[in-house]
């Protein structure tokens, strides 16, 4: 696992440079889910039109500003956030202050949804970003009554599963580079499902942050995407990447 430098304490959205805003979903609640850009991505897509406006009446739109922490590691489990826009880094701190990043959350996706009572990780995020947030006990209830949304959740978590598994081949048996062709690929498929498909693909967290995902300094980081660079497989923009052989990235994480 790479050492990086000490990071910052993580900002508590009270803390932050602009308060996290929240609304109330209730007015026009009927609209607020069927509306949403992502809900065809999330586990609200296994709910029927008519099930929206009770769903919508459980949470509240909030919206955080960059670096704000949704969820504290160790802290209560309270909530439960479904991301609608923007981009969110989910860690672990270790005992001696190292930080192991262990994924990055995007538009569609729920945070939160372990049943342990503290939380097992950190989340904050890395530029303003905006969600759905619900009580854990209401969104519980909830649960019980929506069977089908049940077995929605269930499909995303053995989704989840097979990514932590190919997290785990990632970290121990690929070299630095294939580690971030592997993360170019895969980050680039993620953002397909939500975008479609495109060469481009943004990446708005830092170098210090891959490296803590892949278990690797920033500087083999910035080394890795500068020889991809080099030898054309990419061109490196000012928000992220650009694929230019995508055959040849493939081919470099192909397993």
């Amino acid at each position: 696992m790479a050492t990086p430098a000490p990071h910052p304490h993580p900002t508590r959205p009270d803390e932050a440079e602009a308060p996290a805003r929240v609304t109330c979903g209730h007015h026009g609640c009927e609209t607020i889910c069927a509306d949403c850009a992502v809900r065809s991505l999330s586990v609200c897509s296994a709910l029927e039109p008519g099930e929206l406006a009770h769903f919508a009446r459980l949470s509240q739109s909030i919206h955080y500003p960059a670096r704000a922490t949704l969820i504290a590691q160790d802290e209560p489990a309270q909530h439960i956030y479904n991301l609608t826009a923007g981009v969110v880094r989910l860690y672990r701190l270790l005992a001696d202050g190292r930080r192991q990043i262990v994924g990055f959350a995007l538009p569609g996706d729920f945070l939160g949804l372990a049943m342990a009572k503290t939380n097992t990780f950190s989340a904050d995020a890395v530029g303003p970003v905006a969600a759905c947030r619900f009580t854990r006990e209401g969104f519980g209830q909830y649960l019980e009554e929506k069977p089908h949304l049940l077995r929605r959740l269930h499909e995303l978590a053995t989704h989840e599963l097979t990514l932590a598994q190919d997290q785990m081949v990632l970290l121990g048996r690929r070299t630095a580079e294939e580690k971030v062709a592997a993360f170019l690929i895969a980050t680039r498929d993620r953002w397909a499902r939500i975008n479609g498909a495109h060469l481009h693909v943004p990446l708005p967290m830092s170098r210090q942050d891959i490296g803590d995902f892949l278990g690797l300094t920033v500087e083999t980081v910035s080394r890795m995407m500068t020889r991809l660079a080099r030898d054309k497989i990419i061109v490196i923009v000012p928000d992220g990447v650009r694929i230019l052989d995508e055959a040849r990235l493939e081919a470099l994480c192909a397993v």
